[in-house]
């Protein structure tokens, strides 16, 4: 079973000839204990090429010292990594290669670099004995694994020293700033590398050109014929961005975000799910509204398998997101009409479909058919399927789009503000609001081609979206409600509390109905739509 361990440090390198300063008195330091030396013995995994170190990740089997196994520290912020740890075992534990599937894809893991470290041990406590970081002294010596002495032919493995300061149980990193200034003072730089790994790979010839990855490199392919930049800039003028390059910075930025939630969703981390939902939708709205710059019928079935994505990562995410509003709504119940013991019945109507969700979503990451769409996604990016409007000015193209989603809202909300209370303008209510969330992903888009009116744009469309977005979610509240009063009514625990909640979404439900009107003429006046012309 895999345990995660949040690991905040500093590293600094630091010549044979470098003293440690006395760190007593620095940042709340009172004392500097030995813990003695450990002799450890890492290899680390990764595709031959280099398909993790290219996003600053790594995976190695260590022995030696107090926490020998497998570990996988995935990036959280400059300084920060989540190690996930496993037991040891004679091949990279599968609970560690899933949350690199994104990446990894079908490319083997092997060992790439041995990396052998002398490692010495020091505790800065504080006055009271707690234990606020460990400095550790390592002296390292890599090369190429499978070598015994040597990186490439004729080159020796590398050797240098450095510094290492981490904080121990989530202590202020102030801490680290402090002791950092006192080790440069005393003749230590911080490391050029962000980790052994990186310096290894470096210093042992195995660093070369990595193959572009999605959210990476920029790469637009144009049309056979076409110049780089659909023509000849001016001379002395700065040239505006393509169509294509606007349209694929975006689509690329949305590969990338799927791409490092992967492992995110897999640990069940906090909103990763919606985020990873988010991602697919802005995805697919961007194969549908800029059709004119990416070839529909290439981009239609990768369409239809992001929908699929997103129905799936969608039924936990709507379950958690159903949960918190009942659980909401009943905490604002008197205590003298909640009858029954409707807050037991909610909670374990939740986790039953908890439970299932979950697996499902595991399930679907596990699976051969978001493998497949993964290879497709890096596969466009590699090779776009850009059409002759990719050349042109991206002003021009992208306010096209925005203004085309806009018309198809429009349309939409109209047809919902005639349409007859009950269901039917339920569901002309939902498909407006599915038009608002693809008219804003468009304007969102937009923004580096169209500037501060596309942000003022995409902001004003938002707050339509979410009083749509708050409409359809007491649709659905109802249902849930419906469901839960029945199963109270035949447990014979009485369904009022439920009925209570029913008749207060109802209300609610008419009341964002009543509000719409003034919000989408505010949204819609003519002089934010004139805005966006190129």
């Amino acid at each position: 079973m895999a345990d995660t361990v949040r690991e905040v440090e500093r590293k600094y390198e630091v010549d044979g000839g470098v003293q440690l300063p006395d760190l007593t008195g620095v940042g709340g330091v009172a004392t500097v204990a030995e813990s003695g030396v450990e002799n450890l013995d890492a290899r680390y995994y990764d595709t031959p090429d280099q398909r993790l170190a290219a996003d600053a990740i790594t995976l190695r089997r260590r022995t030696g010292g107090r926490d020998a196994g497998w570990h996988l520290k995935l990036p959280v912020a400059p300084g920060v990594r989540d190690e996930v740890r496993a037991p040891l075992s004679a091949t990279p534990p599968e609970e560690l290669t899933a949350l690199v599937r994104s990446r990894v894809l079908e490319g083997e893991l092997v060992p790439l670099v041995r990396l052998r470290t002398r490692r010495t041990v020091r505790v800065l406590r504080d006055a009271a004995g707690t234990p606020l970081a460990e400095l550790a002294v390592d002296e390292v010596h890599a090369q190429r694994a499978g070598r015994s002495a040597k990186g490439k032919a004729g080159t020796a493995g590398a050797r240098w020293r450095e510094i290492e300061v981490e904080l121990i149980g989530g202590g202020d990193s102030t801490l680290l700033d402090e002791v950092g200034r006192a080790l440069v003072a005393a003749g230590a730089r911080p490391a050029s590398s962000e980790s052994k790994l990186a310096r290894a790979l470096a210093e042992t010839g195995l660093e070369h050109a990595r193959p572009a990855r999605p959210g990476a490199e920029p790469r637009t392919s144009r049309p056979k014929g076409s110049g780089k930049h659909g023509g000849k800039a001016m001379a002395g003028k700065k040239k505006e961005p393509t169509a294509g390059d606007v349209v694929l910075r975006y689509v690329r930025e949305q590969v990338r975000v799927i791409i490092e939630l992967d492992p995110a969703v897999r640990r069940d981390l906090p909103d990763a799910v919606h985020r990873m939902r988010v991602a697919t939708r802005r995805l697919r709205s961007a194969f549908r509204s800029y059709t004119k710059v990416l070839d529909r019928g290439a981009t239609r079935p990768i369409g239809l398998e992001l929908k699929w994505l997103a129905a799936e990562l969608g039924v936990d995410r709507d379950r958690e997101v159903l949960t918190a509003r009942l659980q909401e709504a009943l905490a604002e119940v008197p205590g003298t009409l909640r009858l029954g013991p409707v807050a037991a019945r909610l909670r374990i109507w939740s986790e039953r479909r908890r439970t299932g969700a979950r697996s499902e979503v595991l399930s679907v990451l596990d699976g051969p058919r978001y493998l497949a769409l993964l290879k497709t996604l890096h596969a466009l990016l590699e090779a776009p399927p850009l059409r002759p409007a990719a050349d042109r000015p991206a002003s021009e193209v992208a306010a096209g789009a925005v203004r085309k989603d806009y018309r198809r809202l429009a349309r939409r909300v109209e047809a919902a503000l005639a349409a007859p209370a009950g269901q039917t303008r339920d569901e002309a209510l939902h498909s407006a609001r599915k038009a608002a969330k693809r008219t804003r992903y468009s304007a969102e888009a937009a923004r580096p081609a169209l500037g501060p009116p596309a942000k003022k744009f995409a902001r004003r469309i938002k707050r339509v979206q979410q009083l749509l977005g708050d409409h359809q979610d007491s649709v659905v509240a109802r249902g849930a409600l419906r469901e839960l009063a029945t199963q109270a009514q035949q447990a014979g625990e009485g369904g009022f509390t439920f009925g209570l909640l029913y008749g207060r979404e109802e209300a609610r439900a008419a009341d964002r109905e009543r509000e719409l009107p003034r919000r989408w003429q505010k949204a819609s006046r003519r002089k934010h739509r004139a805005a966006l012309r190129p």
